[in-house]
């Protein structure tokens, strides 16, 4: 894909993390893939952001053909998940046309299977929970690894829906690489039928939540964990022409700017307007 892109505004440098669901081409490519593929390399590339990306080392995606490798020097960190130890492994690939590394977390436990987040019959996986807020700690605690500071945290899909909650309300929120970050969160046409198991709103607990920061996961369905996701995030982007009207709704009453959806790369420039108006700059 090729684009003619230029940005008319004022553009300021900044650090964006981005927290995929889907990226493509390691995954099929959807509406959240392609943005997962393509808005890191327009900020990359024409807004003069300096970009991480990461996602799931999602089972059905195939490391040899796409020259996943694991990175030592990060792995090995146990995330404790329901009193056990998850041993976290890091890999990464380049996408060679868009000068783009892609980090994926990985553990045996939760993405060694043949499907994403649904099994061969459409249904929900009981652990994905779990494994949602494994991938949370995963990508923070690299992050912190990494010893690279993020000025927007930007969330796509409803894997990732939990990030907010991490960096708002646990002890994320004072750790120097997060106290300062906005977060901001896409939404899409991802709406699943059901709820995730309730054990969520256990996970969360134990890590730093209280009864009130869980009421939306109380019933975790799909509007729920958005609606949960949009109170803890600082900015929200409409990336499908089929966002759910009740969660358009919500966010533009949370008076929080919304950017509205575009295809890509027009709604690019807004998203760069959005990073600057809410961005906090390192000294």
């Amino acid at each position: 894909m090729q684009f003619n892109f230029t940005i008319s505004k004022l553009v300021m440098k900044g650090k964006i993390l981005y927290i995929n669901q889907e990226t493509y081409p390691y995954t099929t490519e959807t509406e959240i893939s392609t943005f997962g593929r393509y808005l890191p390399q327009l900020m990359q590339d024409h807004c003069d952001k300096e970009v991480r990306v990461f996602m799931p080392d999602f089972g059905n995606i195939n490391e040899r053909k796409n020259q996943l490798h694991e990175v030592i020097r990060l792995s090995g960190l146990n995330i404790v998940i329901d009193n056990t130890d998850h041993p976290l492994l890091i890999k990464v690939a380049s996408i060679p046309a868009a000068r783009l590394q892609v980090y994926f977390i990985d553990n045996d436990d939760y993405f060694h299977r043949k499907f994403d987040l649904f099994d061969e019959n459409g249904i929900l996986f009981e652990d994905n929970p779990a494994r949602a807020v494994f991938y949370a700690h995963g990508v923070l605690e690299t992050i912190k690894k990494l010893s690279w500071k993020p000025n927007i945290i930007h969330c796509t899909g409803w894997f990732a829906s939990l990030v907010p909650f991490y960096i708002k309300r646990t002890a994320y929120k004072n750790n120097p690489y997060f106290s300062d970050a906005k977060v901001v969160l896409s939404i899409y046409d991802d709406k699943f039928e059901g709820c995730l198991s309730e054990t969520i709103g256990r996970k969360l607990r134990h890590d730093g939540a209280n009864r009130r920061d869980c009421e939306w996961y109380k019933e975790p369905n799909y509007l729920n964990l958005m609606k949960a996701a949009i109170n803890y995030s600082d900015g929200i982007v409409m990336a499908s022409e089929k966002v759910d009207q009740t969660l358009i709704q919500y966010a533009k009453d949370s008076k929080k700017p919304v950017v509205d959806y575009a295809p890509i790369p027009d709604i690019a420039e807004q998203i760069n307007n959005l990073y600057n108006s809410i961005i906090v700059e390192d000294d």
